[in-house]
């Protein structure tokens, strides 16, 4: 069965599932050039939304209320990409599962919450960068995991079970670590999260059983959808906190490098603890390390401020290129060690989000 990843990023889950095939270390397949081009493309147009959001804020008034829509859009893609397949996968390996979910929620909210504190960052700020650790997996560790020549099914199971549960889980951890700051209404949130994201996904999900066909025909351009519509909230963040930024931008990316960097090295760490192998534990470093910073956008933006958003903003850009760097290390070493694990159940699916 052949394999194509969707060239598109932010990006989860477009490539069929394969059963039997294998990757080895001389054998090169048209999926690693496509994924790749997904990872490169994805950042340089979202870096490209921030700098015009940047440099000419009035021409994006107005945008910040079409947030939530805008993630509604990625949310309702990604969930036109899943299959029953995606949730067998949690029913064979739950003890996996269960140690990358917990891994997710645990080390990305504890290190939002320390670098915020060590950084000393404005309660705004150190808000939205809590909101980024406690949001679920970014939807382009799959098609990372997959360059890293990592666990994808696991990959695939755990971003799925952390988003399912993001309506439970986000607005408690954010009330508890990030309402020193700023007043949090969970139950708020609890509502914005289930209409922007649960919604949207059950929705596409939905639609892919009743018209599969009709949806295989259009999934190639669910990636480029999501990509935009990822880039457009990036937009509208960075025009609405236009100029608080210039003095705030240093210090914001000093705690997204931290933050992303420590919670890959995490990530991995807490793979190989548990026992799990090479190819799961970059799985885990990957699903701990990257957020679904759309969301965290989204909800910084509706419940604290355009400012507050900002950390989501940066770190839709900078995880992606921090990604694809360590799955090409990661890849290298793997092919120079040991052979490539056989990609069982789906593979990644390329349809955002990001990001965002």
């Amino acid at each position: 069965m052949s394999r194509r990843v969707c060239g598109g990023p932010c990006l989860r889950r477009l490539i069929a599932p394969v059963q039997k095939e294998q990757i080895t270390p001389d054998q090169p397949v048209s999926d690693d050039k496509a994924a790749r081009r997904a990872v490169t493309v994805f950042p340089v147009l979202v870096l490209v939304a921030g700098v015009a959001g940047l440099v000419t804020p009035g021409t994006f008034d107005g945008w910040t209320g079409s947030v939530p829509y805008l993630l509604g859009i990625v949310m309702f893609c990604m969930g036109l990409t899943m299959t029953p397949v995606d949730f067998r996968g949690v029913a064979k390996r739950p003890w996996a599962v269960a140690i990358g979910l917990v891994a997710h929620y645990v080390i990305m909210p504890g290190l939002g919450w320390a670098i915020a504190h060590l950084l000393g960052l404005p309660p705004q700020l150190a808000a939205g960068l809590i909101l980024v650790g406690c949001a679920p997996s970014g939807t382009a560790s799959n098609v990372v995991t997959f360059l890293a020549r990592g666990d994808v099914a696991l990959s695939v199971s755990v971003a799925t079970v952390s988003t399912l549960v993001a309506p439970l889980v986000t607005p408690p951890l954010t009330l508890l670590l990030a309402g020193a700051y700023l007043p949090v209404d969970a139950g708020s949130m609890i509502t914005d999260i289930l209409k922007t994201v649960l919604l949207p996904v059950l929705g596409g999900l939905v639609v892919r059983l009743v018209a599969g066909k009709l949806v295989d025909r259009v999934l190639g351009l669910m990636p480029w959808l999501s990509s935009v519509a990822v880039a457009a909230i990036v937009c509208a963040v960075v025009a609405g906190s236009a100029g608080a930024i210039k003095s705030a931008a240093v210090t914001v990316l000093i705690a997204v490098v931290l933050h992303n960097g420590l919670g890959l090295a995490l990530g991995y760490g807490a793979g190989k603890i548990s026992g799990l192998g090479r190819p799961a534990s970059r799985a885990m470093a990957f699903e701990v390390g990257m957020q679904n910073s759309g969301l965290a956008a989204s909800l910084a933006t509706a419940h604290f401020s355009p400012l507050a958003a900002l950390p989501a903003a940066v770190f839709s850009v900078w995880h992606n290129i921090s990604g694809a760097v360590v799955a090409a290390w990661m890849s290298h070493r793997s092919r120079r060690e040991e052979p490539a694990p056989p990609v069982a159940g789906p593979a990644p699916r390329t349809a955002v989000t990001e990001e965002a």
